[in-house]
């Protein structure tokens, strides 16, 4: 899954240009525009995790091995690690792209949860567009830093410590 047609997507729902021939939104667009912001800042995550740990190039790794980096991520795991306060000395270390985009999952995940759960969750276009904007920047600082912290981020969040 690609990101970037991700907020493609979430940015057409947003828009009102999904279907609706009003141009204006409906809620359930700009729930579903949401749930694609949220899911491109996921997507991004789980292709960095594969990438960075198992290779980019199809003819130079194992598919089976990229697969199973790429499922590693889990939502609510990479939620805590990001959110835990014992985790926050760890998570003051990544650069400030990198803690910006732990920060913006945390938020969309949050609010992703209110779009498809919550029957009385009310969404504005404005809104949306903005959270659309925010989570294009937080993936491009994510990509723009430095690949020993994009690793060193994905590990932390990927993978569990365990006690000595």
């Amino acid at each position: 899954m690609k990101p970037e047609d991700l907020i493609r997507i979430a940015e057409s729902l947003a828009s009102g240009r999904a279907g609706n021939l009003l141009g204006r939104p409906r809620q359930a667009e700009l729930r579903r525009a949401v749930s694609a912001a949220y899911y491109a800042l996921f997507h991004t995550l789980a292709n960095s995790c594969a990438d960075l740990l198992v290779g980019t190039r199809a003819a130079n790794r194992s598919d089976q091995a990229w697969r199973q980096a790429y499922r590693s991520i889990e939502h609510g795991y990479v939620k805590s690690q990001c959110t835990d306060r014992r985790k926050r000395p760890i998570l003051r270390r990544f650069p400030a792209g990198i803690q910006a985009f732990a920060a913006q999952f945390v938020k969309m995940q949050n609010l992703r949860h209110l779009a498809d759960y919550d029957p009385f969750e009310y969404h504005k276009r404005s809104t949306v567009s903005q959270l659309i904007a925010e989570t294009k920047v937080a993936i491009d600082q994510f990509n723009q830093a430095d690949r020993k912290d994009r690793v060193a981020f994905v590990v932390f969040v990927a993978f569990r410590l365990r006690p000595n």
